[in-house]
């Protein structure tokens, strides 16, 4: 029988962390048939890739996306297949779309994940035919999907569900025992249904959207204990995972989510002491907390020698951030920058950010030193990168405060938006700075590689090519003498390592594998990574979205053994034909 697919003569990866070498693959019914240091016949072969001089990876895999509402009108998820990633995690942060109507699902990711309400709500009452798990994942098989999907069920999007938004986001109220055993059947059936776990959610600046319960933080943040222990006590019991990101301003939410992870039961009941899988945002330089670093990969290392199996959540490049205005989530961390998103008219929004008072009080919150916070608040270290007045384009708002007579950082930011409202586009870079660190993450045990956010934030943010950038710091440090990894190393903790741990058929490339992979030029690794660059989306009314854009880089992207990118170009047939399937947890 004649291979389908023969790709030659590349550095091939089988994502173990196993050596590599130069190989020739041959594929067929859409698996690994042969990996060979032979060149294999060609005979027959409708399409062969020659990847000498490249690399020959398993598809990565993003574990931290929010692409629920996107694939149900773009399926083919091209942003990320683009980049080599052909395994995608969705139902992050808590929120998913299994269990909520269309508005409450617009009010869970509209503010808190910036995707426009409107188009969550029309997009849901179009498409949504499901109301469990199993049907969920019918309609998700059902779609021409691009990459393989897994999924979450979100924590907000059970308790919303079983309780109504409002009750579900009173510090007052706790659920019945009827609500709460239908939280735990819902969850039973997802984890049936082959879902890597739930998503839970303790940060208080994940805020509402929509006019109810607006301002509000998610559902999963007015969770107590006994709720918490029932939930988690099924993940524990299955061995699936808990996602989370504890409130980063209480030391007992950071414990207790870390601690979760540890054994508990007892031997004596023959089922022996279970631990609970736990990945929690995030792992990160942070420039606001520039000491906390330090601690990550040996609170990691402590809990999982007592028996736990714990992991930080890594996005292992710059964390940069631009903004239209002040319409961006780091605001939510402080009162007055909350009560600005608050307030969605812009006539009303205006007349606060003139108000002298709310001044006051925003310069209060600005020049306040102590605490956790995500946003280091230094106005000098925040571009402006367009402008209706281009005199103040490429200079920082505190420079324009200088520039106008010495004003407040914070009242030449204000002044520039109540003129220019999201006219007015602004970067930061508020993490992962410091290449030094970023290696030390690179590496650490305790690390998952991940966190792209891919889906959200889509005018704020874009690391959907952060698998690329990794194997470029990779390979740039061995390159200079100064390697801080082997590649085959980064390749495993982009692809093998994830599969394992989230217990899905994805990240190796050895025969008998599903033939998931990409086909990366080392050469092309360059500064086109970093490059700023927008596309629309067109289930969006074609709003612009951030993304990145080094098509030179990726020569070859297969998912199931079909071709469906490569040197910029996207197969005729992606988002019309299936390519990409449901992977279930086993």
């Amino acid at each position: 029988m004649a291979f389908d697919v023969i790709i030659k003569g590349g550095r091939w990866f089988d994502g173990t962390g196993a050596a590599s070498g130069l190989r020739h693959l041959g594929i067929r019914e859409g698996r690994v048939e042969m990996v060979s240091e032979a060149p294999l016949d060609e005979t027959g072969c409708a399409q062969v890739i020659d990847a000498t001089g490249q690399w020959v990876l398993p598809g990565m895999v993003d574990i931290h996306t929010h692409y629920d509402v996107e694939v149900l009108e773009q399926p083919e998820l091209l942003e990320s297949l683009r980049h080599g990633v052909t395994t995608i995690l969705i139902g992050s942060c808590s929120l998913s779309t299994i269990h909520v109507d269309p508005t409450t699902a617009g009010d869970l990711f509209g503010r808190v994940e910036a995707i426009p309400r409107r188009h969550v709500i029309e997009s849901l009452e179009a498409r949504k035919t499901w109301s469990n798990a199993k049907e969920y994942v019918a309609a998700l098989e059902a779609l021409p999907l691009g990459p393989n999907l897994a999924a979450f069920i979100g924590h907000s999007d059970l308790r919303a569900a079983e309780m109504g938004l409002d009750r579900a986001t009173r510090g007052d109220v706790r659920p019945t025992e009827h609500e709460l055993t239908n939280m735990q059947a819902h969850l039973k059936e997802a984890l049936d249904e082959g879902f890597v776990g739930m998503s839970a959610q303790e940060l208080m600046f994940d805020k509402l959207d929509g006019d109810t319960c607006r301002s509000r933080t998610l559902p999963s943040t007015y969770t107590k204990g006994k709720e918490r222990r029932r939930l988690n006590s099924l993940l524990r019991e299955r061995g699936r995972v808990l996602q989370g990101g504890p409130d980063i301003k209480s030391v007992k939410s950071i414990a207790s989510m870390t601690l979760n992870t540890l054994p508990i039961g007892t031997r004596a009941s023959g089922r022996g002491r279970k631990h609970l899988k736990t990945s929690l945002l995030s792992a990160a330089d942070i420039k606001a907390n520039p000491a906390l670093v330090q601690i990550m990969g040996p609170i990691a290392a402590i809990v999982n020698s007592l028996g736990g199996d714990f992991k930080w959540q890594h996005l292992p490049v710059p964390f940069e951030v631009y903004a239209d205005g002040i319409d961006l989530v780091i605001f939510e961390e402080f009162g007055s920058g909350a009560a600005a998103l608050h307030l969605a008219d812009a006539v009303e929004r205006n007349a606060l950010l003139q108000d002298e008072d709310y001044r006051r009080q925003f310069r209060k919150d600005y020049d306040a030193k102590f605490g956790m916070r995500v946003w280091h608040r230094d106005f000098f270290d925040a571009e402006i990168v367009d402008c209706p007045d281009d005199t103040v384009i490429g200079k920082t708002f505190g420079q324009v405060g200088l520039d106008r007579g010495g004003l407040h950082p914070v009242d030449a930011f204000l002044d520039l938006v109540v003129e220019h409202g999201t006219k007015v586009r602004w970067r930061t870079t508020i993490s992962n700075h410091r290449p030094k660190l970023l290696k030390k993450l690179g590496r650490s045990p305790g690390v998952q590689l991940g966190f792209s956010d891919a889906g959200a934030h889509l005018r704020n943010m874009a690391f959907y090519n952060f698998g690329l950038r990794f194997l470029r710091h990779v390979h740039d440090a061995e390159q200079a003498g100064r390697p801080f990894m082997t590649l085959e190393h980064a390749v495993h903790r982009l692809t093998g390592e994830l599969g394992e741990w989230y217990c899905i058929d994805a990240g190796h490339l050895r025969v008998g594998d599903r033939a998931d992979l990409v086909v990366v030029d080392p050469a092309q690794l360059d500064a086109s990574l970093d490059n700023y660059a927008e596309a629309p989306v067109p289930a969006y009314d074609n709003l612009p979205r951030m993304v990145n854009r080094n098509d030179a880089a990726v020569t070859a992207v297969f998912v199931n053994g079909t071709w469906v990118f490569g040197q910029g170009e996207a197969a005729a047939t992606l988002g019309q034909e299936r390519t990409g399937q449901f992977l279930r947890a086993t």
